[in-house]
C-alpha cells in the first residue's frame, strides 16, 4: 500500500490587516472626540474671609439684583456703552484710578461680566471686588 503523504499547511492568521484596521479606529475616535476645558466650581459669591474693599476709592460700582447699576450713588445705564461713557467721563483719561465693583450676590453674572469687560476696555488697572466677611452660616 502506498500512502500518500498530505500536505498539511501550517494555518496562519495574518494580522497585519487586524492591526490596520485598529490603527485606522484609533485615528478617527482620536480625531473625532472634543477635549473641553471647563472646569466645575461651586462659588460663594459675594462672602469672603477679608472683606476687600476701602471706603476711599475714587470710583464705586453697585450692581444691584436686578441688574440696576450705580456709579458713584448715581445711576448708570446698565448696558455697555453707557456704562462705558459714565466710566470714561468720571476718571478723565486718567487709567491708574482704582475702581470697587460691589455686586448683589443675586445678580445676574451677565452684569458683572459687562462691568468687567467696560473696565477691562478703558485699561482700568486697579480693580477691587468688594465682598462682606464671611457669615456664621458660611463658616459650617
Amino acid at each position: 500500500m502506498n500512502f500518500r503523504r498530505l500536505d498539511r499547511r501550517e494555518v496562519a492568521i495574518n494580522l497585519t490587516p487586524l492591526i490596520d484596521v485598529v490603527f485606522l479606529l484609533l485615528i478617527f475616535f482620536m480625531v473625532s472626540s472634543r477635549f473641553s476645558e471647563f472646569s466645575q466650581l461651586t462659588v460663594n459669591f459675594p462672602e469672603a474671609e477679608s472683606g476687600a474693599g476701602s471706603d476711599d476709592t475714587p470710583l464705586v460700582l453697585i450692581v444691584d439684583a436686578n441688574g440696576q447699576m450705580r456709579l458713584n450713588g448715581e445711576r448708570v445705564p446698565s448696558d455697555a456703552a453707557g456704562l462705558k461713557q459714565e466710566i470714561r467721563r468720571q476718571i478723565n483719561g486718567n487709567s491708574d484710578i482704582s475702581m470697587t465693583l460691589s455686586a448683589d450676590a443675586m445678580t445676574p453674572h451677565q452684569y458683572v461680566v459687562t462691568a468687567l469687560d467696560v473696565a477691562a476696555q478703558l485699561n482700568l488697572k486697579q480693580l477691587t471686588i468688594a465682598t462682606q466677611p464671611l457669615s456664621e452660616r458660611g463658616m459650617r
